[in-house]
């Protein structure tokens, strides 16, 4: 039987609302000025030549989760989540195995079969019990009913609700654990998949761990590949991309003289005005320490620049309000441009090769690293249909049975 048709009104809807918000001006200027970060802030890119001449560590941080049930109520989920480290260049182990391939540290639960919904209280209590976890909760100094934001019935409510709770704290645990990691110092990069600010815990303990990290000299990062913001600036970084590319490209004092090599990086802090359009005004976006969501800053930026490309490599970034506005917790919200100027600057060293340009590479290895997301299903089941033959004794017959996927006949 064919599909119902989407009737043609409301593409025609769609269109006209995605057009509406992608064209729309916020009278952001095309050349900035210093003194006002909201507008845009123009540099030269670092050279190609230069970009592994930093001692500098960067270390990216990712998660995932992933479940396959199948019909006879049998269920395999799992989370993941986990950090690598760039030096010069050049990979560096971050795990104690001899493995010559992963170098990564990764944290993954034992607890990942589902029969009934007694476990997934067993997923909830193991979490608890990983060692980032357990460091952060020391370094917090309350217990999970304070810190967590939401109760642990709601939390447990459903499988996939669980999952990303578990991978979201573990990653942010995993920030203090590369913080505290003796070879890491001060200058040093974390960059983060995502915002500085999860859901799943309350803003005073995150505004704890950020103050530590501002305070540690290491800066933190999170980079998002999706925002709703990216539809709102749409029209304006077309506008400062053509004026960077048709104008500015050929007036500006280039220290590079390949002319291949001469780009314009641009960064810039979004706007109440264009945070608000673009979440309805939910506390989530709100710049203050107190009475929103985490410890972060949201910006724009292009970290290299590629003719044609248009507005697709713009990043949103989640910066550290502490390293934005060091007084913060004075309220003096003077935000120090000098501090901002160079994270944007050193993260060029990131993104013009591997990869996607303008996008740094350590959060792309990291991926690749610690996704669970592709293979998944096939590469869960053929060890655990391995670990019944072997370890179990069990009839392949039976074995085969127990994962039968009823959607595979249809």
């Amino acid at each position: 039987m064919p599909g119902k048709e989407i009737p043609d009104s409301a593409i025609e809807l769609v269109a006209k609302h995605i057009n509406t918000r992608s064209n729309k001006s916020y009278g952001i200027p095309v050349i900035g000025h210093e003194e006002n970060i909201e507008t845009p802030q123009i540099f030269e890119i670092i050279p190609f030549d230069q970009i592994d001449d930093s001692d500098r560590r960067f270390y990216a941080i990712d998660g995932s989760y992933n479940s396959e049930q199948f019909y006879n109520g049998l269920c395999i989920a799992i989370y993941a989540a986990g950090y690598i480290c760039f030096h010069k260049g050049k990979q560096l182990r971050m795990n104690s195995l001899d493995d010559p391939v992963i170098l990564g540290q990764a944290y993954y639960p034992h607890n990942i079969l589902i029969t009934h919904p007694g476990h997934l209280n067993d997923i909830y209590d193991e979490l608890l019990t990983l060692e980032p976890i357990k460091c952060l909760f020391k370094f917090l100094e309350d217990p999970p009913d304070k810190v967590f934001a939401y109760k642990r019935e709601q939390i447990c409510a459903n499988l996939s609700t669980l999952l990303g709770f578990c991978q979201e704290v573990l990653e942010i645990a995993l920030i203090l654990e590369i913080i505290e990691r003796p070879e890491t110092k001060a200058g040093d990069f974390i960059l983060r998949d995502g915002t500085l600010r999860p859901l799943q815990m309350k803003q005073s303990y995150l505004v704890k761990l950020g103050d530590y990290t501002h305070h540690k000299g290491v800066k933190v990062v999170a980079v998002t590949k999706q925002s709703f913001t990216k539809m709102e600036l749409a029209y304006t970084f077309k506008q400062i991309d053509n004026y960077l590319q048709d104008q500015l490209k050929y007036e500006y004092p280039f220290v590079e003289t390949d002319p291949k090599r001469k780009k314009l990086c641009c960064w810039f802090e979004i706007p109440d005005v264009v945070l608000k359009a673009a979440y309805q005004g939910d506390m989530f976006i709100k710049k203050s320490i107190r009475g929103g969501r985490g410890f972060g800053l949201f910006m724009a930026a292009r970290l290299d620049y590629v003719e044609k490309l248009q507005n697709y490599d713009w990043l949103i970034l989640d910066v550290n309000i502490f390293d934005a506005i060091p007084e913060i917790g004075s309220n003096t919200l003077e935000r120090d441009r000098a501090e901002l100027a160079l994270i944007f600057k050193e993260l060029t060293r990131l993104t013009q090769e591997h990869y996607i340009l303008g996008y740094p590479y350590p959060l792309c290895e990291v991926h690749n690293f610690i996704s669970l997301k592709k293979n998944f299903k096939e590469e869960i089941i053929a060890r655990l249909k391995y670990s019944l033959y072997r370890d179990q004794r069990m009839d392949n017959v039976d074995i085969e049975n127990l994962f039968l996927d009823m959607h595979d006949r249809f």
